[in-house]
């Protein structure tokens, strides 16, 4: 498709659902579950070619297909279970000297929403939001990310043979297509990505006063404390950190551990590396994952380049094979390195140690907010210092990445990790209108 006809192409479709857009907002809770059915059953026929395309652009690992796959199942049963309930007015105690009046809320459709997926989980992080904008009852203009081509092209087909183009439409592309999408007036952008680019995003939506949600991401930190149980929390640490190759927006990043404890940490991670991921001393591929391109392995390399030079220590890792950096951990490193600056979507720990856990909070002040954090402990008293003196999207104590996957809790970052909330009821409002309504 050319520039021209693309144009062309996302002018008409944008018309389309600016007119239906107001017929999709009146639909009933029965017709959107209709619709969100006819999803999952879509989904479930296609199961062996989501796997394939999942492999085919990021090796991943069975596992990693099953959680791409039952995740989108789980919100789909959960909106279909609670969609009438979640779509009800909400009727408000009136005020002082309006005790005559009737006010409530009621939950409307945005409109037309802009759904970008992201590349590291393009399968999931594609329909999960998109279950959120069907059930809310808005029109959608969905991109793929075009670096995840093979699922890029499933999840095409999966969209239009459930959906009509009037209501959902899919368009296949790169940065030009984005860009041209971004310049319809559309009513609300959903994004999942880079800071960098989610500033981008946002700059774009404005142009048109669209609201946003942006899932974007961080150097998610751990803090273990004395009373921790270390080995548990360095094979947690260790198991998380390598996920996808690392290219999770959720990974721990950096480790702050007691110097008493330093070194059984990271004995125990390496031990936890060799385990999970050698055969015989050899790299098992299969396990691991790839990093997404050349570009991005090149990049994560040059991390772990940069960081030696300026003095940082290489316990394990480091290398590249296969496509994928080798599990890596670094001690030692210095305040200017890269690593420290940016998000590394990638397989590489950097371990710092404290004395005095004043020092870890008075570092983490000074850093943007991070998606999210870690904590390791029995003491309570700890977590609600930590809790009360930093700041993060979400947290799990004494495990990494849990809290994403209790429905019942809204997920996002602050800042410069994120802008919204999603999953089940808050993924419903999230893509709603709250509208306040007052009967006299």
């Amino acid at each position: 498709m050319n520039s021209e006809t693309s144009v062309s192409e996302i002018n008409r479709i944008f018309q389309l659902q600016s007119k239906h857009q107001w017929l999709v907002k009146r639909s009933t809770a029965e017709q959107r579950i209709a619709k969100l059915a006819r999803l999952k059953s879509a989904i479930q026929s296609r199961e062996a070619a989501i796997r394939a395309a999942l492999y085919a652009d990021l090796r991943k690992s069975p596992e990693g297909d099953e959680a791409e796959i039952t995740g989108c199942y789980t919100d789909i049963d959960d909106a279909i279970n609670n969609l009438a309930q979640w779509m009800k007015p909400v009727d408000i105690e009136s005020s002082p000297g309006l005790e005559h009046a009737r006010p409530r809320l009621t939950y409307e459709a945005k409109g037309i929403v802009l759904l970008f997926g992201p590349w590291n989980f393009p399968f999931c992080l594609v329909f999960q939001p998109l279950v959120a904008i069907v059930a809310a009852g808005n029109c959608a203009l969905v991109k793929p990310n075009e670096m995840a081509p093979h699922i890029s092209k499933v999840t095409a087909e999966i969209i239009r043979d459930v959906f009509d183009e009037q209501e959902v439409a899919v368009f296949e592309g790169g940065v030009e297509l984005a860009n041209q999408l971004l310049e319809q007036p559309i009513n609300h952008v959903f994004f999942t990505g880079s800071p960098a680019v989610g500033k981008i995003v946002m700059a774009a939506a404005a142009q048109h006063l669209a609201s946003v949600t942006l899932e974007l991401g961080g150097k998610n930190p751990v803090v273990i404390d004395r009373t921790a149980n270390i080995q548990e929390a360095a094979q947690k640490v260790a198991a998380w950190r390598n996920m996808n190759n690392g290219q999770v927006c959720l990974c721990p990043e950096n480790i702050w551990v007691h110097e008493e404890q330093k070194e059984a940490f990271i004995a125990t991670v390496q031990a936890t590396y060799q385990a999970m991921f050698y055969v015989d001393g050899a790299l098992n591929t299969e396990a691991t994952g790839k990093i997404i391109d050349e570009r991005n392995l090149q990049r994560v390399k040059g991390y772990i380049d940069d960081a030696r030079e300026k003095g940082a220590t290489v316990v394990c890792g480091g290398e590249v094979e296969n496509q994928a950096v080798h599990p890596t951990l670094l001690t030692d490193v210095p305040a200017d390195a890269k690593i420290l600056a940016e998000e590394v979507f990638g397989p590489i720990l950097s371990v710092f140690t404290y004395n005095d856990i004043d020092e870890v909070i008075t570092t983490l002040q000074q850093q943007p907010k991070p998606l999210a954090m870690y904590l390791f402990t029995e003491s309570n008293e700890f977590v609600e210092l930590m809790l009360q003196n930093t700041s993060s999207g979400g947290v799990t104590v004494n495990d990494c990445a849990i809290h994403y996957l209790e429905r019942n809790l809204p997920f996002g970052g602050v800042n410069t990790s994120g802008i919204g909330r999603y999953h089940s009821i808050h993924g419903f409002k999230e893509l709603s209108h709250e509208r306040a309504v007052l009967h006299t």
